[in-house]
């Protein structure tokens, strides 16, 4: 075959469904399925394969319909300098409707990338299964299904969603560990409007349906939103540099300098009043390294707060309760949210520092029919499951069983540290006088209500001297020390590094049966 043939072919593949198409998207401001990918990977590093395969059905006129590359551009590259493999699905080409040929494709580069130990990363614009093939698209995305779950832990996948994401597409960028979305620009539901309002007579549009928005305040789904695509594709490469390329290796360190005061303000940070709110995440960005910070799912279950960051250049993963939103209680959806990361951190040989800062599990009715007993006990059983370096800070108060679930020395924390005026305790001071001092209480409010007032005061100052303090959880173990505020940073560093080395593990099983 001559050069000239290999080259018009090629010309053929990148035009996808025809130059005019790949015209009009970059005339909406949209990038097309190469650009993202050039714009993800380091400049020049990409390597496509598969680029003229094309579908095999013969219905509905599909054989008169073929594109090179048939809807997904497939291949591997450089991200921050490290091997990835990707794929980019094509809308000009079928709307990005998967095929089995389609599907062949995704699930070699899947393939290769458990191989080689590298992360998968597969963006994604696609209208769903393409109907013509029937039950062969289908069959497509099952096997795509399968290797999300069994590569699962194994190496790191992330979806980015820059289009379309219907029907049983969905499931696959679900199933992986990390969900990007592009504002106003990308959708993702199980049955669109139209479907809806047949079944269910329900209005609704595409936006208010799956947009960026509802994914990340409502649903949780998505972890990151970029305002465009570029920022979304940048975020992906933000997001890749704290992690490892597969499950045997560690977080690569990176250089960094000291801060200018490297003393940590906690002591004006947090206030003394325990009824007094403050924002967690300007401890986070107190102890951690300058700019290392990165949130994720920052709009879902506000009331815990989880991200990468650098303690001394290495990376670990950060969950810490929010005093801000719901008082930092642990409810649904925060137990979820902060449940899932702490078992990716795990997966991934990435430390965890766990900021305390709990008044117990949120009380009600919807929380209780909701499931918080189910959903709370996600999250104990991940951090009692994980076995990377876990340092835990209690920044001011741990009450009750939330206490036991934010990385307790009991659930196997392996440093554990409290501030001077922590609170450890079943509880409260108020609400633990009114069960254990109720005879008195009512004896005294017999008396006269001048009486009972100082005998509440006098008993609820008696509680918080004997339990409202870390002295006896420290007495017992049960925390490693009491540690100055302003030496945290400092502190936390020495931890984690002495951490390092460690080696722990679970009795061999097949898997445990975490409480979903």
């Amino acid at each position: 075959m001559s050069i000239e043939e290999l080259k018009k072919r090629e010309q053929l593949a990148e035009e996808g469904g025809g130059a005019d198409k790949q015209v009009k998207i970059k005339e909406s401001g949209k990038l097309t399925a190469r650009q993202r990918i050039d714009h993800l990977l380091d400049q020049g590093s990409f390597v496509e394969v598969d680029k003229f395969v094309t579908h095999r059905s013969q219905n509905f006129g599909l054989d008169k319909k073929k594109f090179y590359g048939d809807g997904v551009i497939t291949g591997w590259g450089t991200l921050n300098k490290r091997t990835v493999f990707v794929f980019s699905q094509d809308a000009t080409v079928f709307g990005g409707a998967l095929s089995s040929a389609h599907a062949a494709k995704i699930c070699k580069i899947m393939d290769l990338a458990k191989k080689n130990g590298a992360p998968i990363i597969g963006i994604n614009d696609s209208g769903g299964a393409r109907i013509q093939e029937g039950v062969e698209s289908l069959a497509g995305y099952a096997d795509i299904f399968l290797r999300n779950t069994i590569y699962s832990g194994c190496v790191p996948q992330i979806s980015i969603i820059l289009g379309a994401c219907a029907g049983g597409a969905v499931y696959s960028p679900a199933i992986t560990d990390f969900v990007l979305m592009s504002s106003g620009a990308s959708h993702m539901f199980i049955t669109g409007p139209d479907v809806i309002k047949a079944v269910t007579r329900e209005q609704v549009d595409k936006e208010s349906l799956g947009g960026a928005a509802v994914h990340s305040e409502k649903s949780g789904v998505t972890h990151l939103v970029g305002a465009n695509e570029k920022e979304t594709l940048d975020l992906c490469k933000l997001l890749h540099s704290y992690i490892p390329d597969h499950n045997n290796q560690k977080p690569a360190k990176q250089p960094f300098q000291e801060k200018q005061d490297p003393f940590s303000r906690l002591s004006q940070i947090i206030p003394n009043e325990h009824s007094k709110t403050y924002n967690v995440k300007e401890v986070i960005l107190d102890l951690c390294d300058d700019k290392s910070f990165l949130e994720l799912q920052p709009e879902f279950a506000k009331n815990i707060v989880i991200g990468f960051a650098r303690l001394g250049g290495a990376a670990i993963g950060v969950v810490a309760n929010q005093p801000q939103y719901l008082a930092g209680c642990l409810d649904i959806n925060a137990s979820s949210k902060a449940a899932r990361f702490v078992r990716f951190c795990d997966c991934f040989n990435i430390p965890i520092l766990t900021l305390v800062d709990v008044p117990g599990f949120l009380p009600g009715v919807n929380q209780e029919h909701g499931g918080i007993i189910r959903h709370g006990a996600k999250l104990l059983y991940a951090y009692a499951e994980a076995t990377v370096p876990k340092v835990t800070l209690i920044l001011r108060k741990a009450y009750g069983g939330a206490y036991d679930v934010m990385s307790s020395k009991h659930l196997r924390g392996d440093v554990n540290y409290s501030l001077p005026g922590a609170e450890i305790a079943v509880m409260g001071a108020e609400g633990a006088v009114n069960i254990i001092f109720k005879k008195e209480l009512m004896e005294a409010e017999k008396i006269n209500p001048e009486e009972f007032a100082r005998e509440r005061e006098r008993l609820t100052a008696e509680y918080k001297k004997k339990f409202a303090n870390p002295w006896v959880a420290a007495e017992l173990g049960y925390i490693d020390g009491v540690i100055n505020p302003a030496e945290s940073r400092k502190q936390l560093i020495s931890a984690f590094a002495m951490l390092e080395q460690k080696a722990d593990s679970n009795p061999p099983k097949k898997h445990g049966n975490i409480p979903l």
